[in-house]
């Protein structure tokens, strides 16, 4: 059996995403890891060359500005990306520059990918998420946050990036079949120094809005203000270990205030009814089998 592994970043340091984290995480998952490398206002085609491995192959590539609806320069990005894998790969493990897998779980992926890697009915594997706001000590704990998405797909050049990168399609604009792996995905996206945070939300925003929608969401910032009107609850497990220097190195203090909505009851019967019977009634790009 064979897996690439492969990604997307752009401006790595500027908004300080934790792609070498990112990448080490599944290394060694993978006999290959592919890197689309967008052309950057810093040293990012430097950093990802710096990682002592001799799995990764970077293509330069330059993002379309142009895009601006909808997110879809990352979906492109990430296709890039996806169609310089090994033809030989059997799967294709996908991380974006963000999210970080727990060496607790790889010998778990391993496993199903080596379960699941002759059944022609799927497409892909499915993960859990747990999303980090403000600082590691907090996660999501609310419907508004996506809690599984595909993060392994077969090597099926008819499978796609879909919208802006969350999640895949194939042919026809139908969704993959996966199967839910008792894994998780460390999605770091939402902790970051507040200066730099409004940094890269501006940033982030251009591929879906204007600038004059950027001006105005974001005209007398000048850090970016963390929400207390949303539903966390503390996080009391371990960090991966390639997360750990990021996190000694914290330079910025995060205060949870619990908002006075309440999310519980709500939350709570819809993860039950998932559990449970599997049913799920928020939005999913995938069809669960």
């Amino acid at each position: 059996m064979k897996i690439s592994g492969f990604t997307f970043i752009k401006n790595a340091l500027i908004y300080d995403y934790p792609i070498v984290e990112a990448i080490n995480s599944i290394l060694p998952l993978c006999d290959e890891f592919v890197v689309a490398v967008g052309k950057s206002e810093d040293d990012t085609l430097n950093l990802i060359n710096s990682i002592d491995s001799n799995k990764i192959k970077i293509i330069e590539t330059e993002w379309n500005e142009k895009l601006r609806e909808g997110g879809r320069v990352l979906a492109v990005e990430t296709d890039k990306a996806f169609a310089q894998i090994s033809k030989e790969s059997n799967w294709a493990f996908y991380i974006q520059g963000d999210e970080v897998v727990h060496e607790k779980y790889l010998q778990s992926i391993y496993d199903n990918m080596v379960k699941y890697r002759d059944e022609k009915y799927l497409d892909g594997l499915l993960f859990k998420y747990l999303h980090f706001y403000g600082s590691y000590n907090y996660i999501g704990n609310s419907s508004n946050w996506y809690t599984h998405e595909i993060r392994i797909i077969k090597n099926d050049k008819t499978i796609y990036s879909y919208r802006d990168a969350q999640g895949f399609r194939k042919g026809q604009d139908k969704k993959l079949k996966v199967k839910m792996i008792d894994a998780e995905i460390y999605h770091y996206g939402w902790v970051k120094n507040p200066k730099i945070m409004l940094k890269k939300q501006k940033n982030f925003n251009k591929y879906w809005h204007d600038d004059e929608w950027i001006e105005k969401q974001f005209k007398d910032f000048e850090e970016y203000l963390y929400s207390n009107d949303i539903c966390l609850i503390p996080f009391n497990g371990t960090h991966p270990k390639v997360m750990q220097e990021r996190i000694n190195i914290k330079n910025w203090n995060y205060i949870y205030r619990q908002p006075k909505k309440r999310y519980g009851l709500k939350n709570s019967i819809k993860k039950a009814m998932f559990k449970c019977f599997g049913l799920n009634f928020n939005y999913s790009n995938y069809e669960l089998v």
